[in-house]
């Protein structure tokens, strides 16, 4: 059985052009469409930003010539614009100073790893002891981040090596604790610490 109305999409296109399919045409060449071609050897037009030696800057300028046409520079008088540092900072950390921040902050890190082991072994819920280590665990690795992308200061690069590992130093000292109270229950222990 046929039915007596033809379909939209068969007969009539022009009355509804949402439900052609776009086809897009890259033939089009026309006077709005050119194509791009770069030009690799033209660096003339646009000159690298030049600064002038003390020697250069430190002479008197005779207003009275005409200004000369720009030349090649010479080797010695112009140079490309550097990177601004400023001389007696260092940009690397002595290996003392380094050992010294990492110690630090483990220091720190271990007395919280005692704390949150010891509030672990004590509790009866150990849902919020848990969580907070996860909050722990997330802060430092954050904050070690952070402290990471500040540039030109390498001791706070150190501090961020630091804070990265802190959780490392917590774990290692919530060990030496684990193994003091396994050792009062057990009683074979290497130095009363390291069970065997």
């Amino acid at each position: 059985m046929r039915f007596g109305w033809p379909l939209v999409a068969d007969m009539d296109l022009d009355s509804e052009p949402g439900t052609a399919a776009f086809v897009p045409d890259f033939d089009d060449t026309g006077e709005d469409s050119v194509p791009f071609v770069p030009n690799f050897d033209d660096t003339g037009s646009q000159p690298l930003p030049r600064v002038l030696e003390d020697k250069e800057a430190s002479k008197p300028k005779d207003e009275s010539k005409a200004p000369e046409p720009a030349a090649e520079p010479e080797s010695g008088t112009e140079s490309i614009a550097a990177p601004l540092t400023v001389p007696g900072r260092y940009q690397y950390v002595k290996w003392w100073k380094l050992l010294l921040v990492i110690l630090g902050v483990w220091f720190g890190a271990a007395e919280v790893g005692l704390s949150l082991f010891y509030w672990w072994y004590h509790t009866a819920d150990k849902t919020a002891a848990v969580y907070m280590v996860l909050v722990y665990v997330v802060a430092c690795t954050v904050a070690g981040v952070m402290l990471a992308m500040v540039q030109g200061r390498p001791l706070i690069s150190a501090l961020a090596l630091g804070v990265m590992s802190g959780p490392f130093a917590s774990v290692a000292a919530a060990a030496l604790l684990y193994g003091y109270y396994y050792c009062e229950r057990v009683g074979h222990c290497l130095g009363g610490l390291i069970p065997y």
